[in-house]
């Protein structure tokens, strides 16, 4: 019997309509993919995902080895690691099946450690899929090209184009930050109690003599009537000399303190389900900047530490250089509001140092 493959192919609503018009016949890949790509072997299956409206819309074969070439077939980048492929079965955007309609189907929503989770699986290609998982999505496509079934798309999530920014290691996208794909009725949920931890680092860091930065599209926030945007030392632009990508990741980060251009600590704070969004802007970091020296800090909820630090020990971040856990340290709400307030008066005195007593190392031994 014939051992197949099955892997993720991302595409945009842009790139699909591109690839259709020049023939259908290669799909591409970004450079830092190779190594992945060369896994991938003539009759292997990739699974078409359109990201923006996170829906499926077609099965390719892969029809030969590797290539790499950068005869131009797509507008915005080269995706120059190529395979020869043919269409399996294809639908439109409108008949596309929605990922979430495979919830109770495919291994990649079982045993999660939050909600979205498995947006994880769906950040970049190729990624593999188990056979299982595979196989059933294979066939619910070609069920659904003979009873398509239409589901109107939001013009505005069909026109989406992930921001690609430069970086040392090439091309990467940067993700939005969650809150900015939500709806204003869910940006209203987000807990007041991350905006409360924003805030005491915020006025922390601005009492201790730092400049401090708050996540882009977080500027506009306020806790208990103080707004964010009135602290004295609130800065509007990033003084930073990276790449474009890591400059767009770092400006996502919750909370910054800065002594001129240099980068004191660096805060995520994780009070959601969504623990992967902080993470992942911090895996970005180190990959995009494996000499960083910026100290990184997690703050939960005291319920969710073990949560947290499983998870910064996941082989996905395990595997990085340096490994996420060896950079990464721990403070508890609960632990920041009790130091917070046993400081008092002799905050302009405290040094960024103190910020090593209150964590711990979110290595596990």
């Amino acid at each position: 019997m014939e051992k197949r493959n099955y892997w993720l192919d991302l595409f945009t609503a842009s790139t699909w309509n591109e690839f259709k018009e020049a023939g259908g016949t290669i799909s591409g890949f970004r450079k830092r993919m190779r190594k992945m790509v060369y896994k991938i072997q003539p009759s292997d299956y990739l699974l078409c995902y359109l990201t923006g409206v996170s829906r499926l819309i077609g099965v390719l074969e892969v029809t030969s080895k590797v290539f790499e070439d950068n005869h131009p077939i797509w507008k915005d980048e080269d995706f120059p690691i190529r395979l020869k492929v043919r269409i399996i079965s294809e639908l439109t955007p409108e008949t596309a099946i929605p990922i979430s309609n495979f919830k109770d189907s495919l291994s990649i929503f079982r045993n999660l450690s939050s909600k979205r989770a498995w947006t994880g699986h769906f950040r970049s290609s190729p990624a593999k899929f188990t056979k299982q998982d595979g196989e059933f999505i294979v066939n619910a496509i070609a069920e659904a090209v003979k009873k398509p079934i239409i589901i109107p798309v939001d013009e505005r999530k069909l026109k989406y184009r992930p921001k690609s920014f430069r970086a040392k290691i090439g091309q990467v996208t940067v993700p939005d930050s969650e809150t900015d794909l939500f709806s204003e009725k869910e940006k209203q949920r987000v807990p007041s109690e991350h905006t409360e931890i924003q805030w005491l680092l915020l006025k922390l860091g601005n009492e201790m003599g730092f400049d401090v930065w708050v996540a882009r599209n977080d500027r506009n926030r306020e806790h208990n009537g103080n707004k964010f945007s009135k602290l004295s030392r609130l800065i509007s632009e990033l003084p930073l000399q990276f790449d474009d990508a890591t400059n767009k990741t770092i400006e996502l980060i919750d909370v910054l303190w800065l002594k001129g251009k240099a980068i004191i600590s660096a805060f995520e704070i994780e009070s959601t389900t969504t623990i992967y969004s902080g993470l992942l802007r911090m895996s970005d970091l180190i990959v995009m900047q494996p000499n960083i020296t910026i100290p990184l800090y997690l703050v939960a909820p005291d319920e969710k530490r073990e949560k947290v630090l499983t998870e910064v020990n996941r082989p996905t971040f395990s595997r990085l250089n340096p490994p996420l856990s060896e950079i990464c340290r721990f403070i508890s709400f609960s632990i920041l509001k009790d130091e917070i307030k046993k400081v008092g008066q002799i905050i302009k005195y405290i040094k960024p140092e103190y910020l090593e007593e209150i964590s711990e190392s979110c290595s596990i031994k």
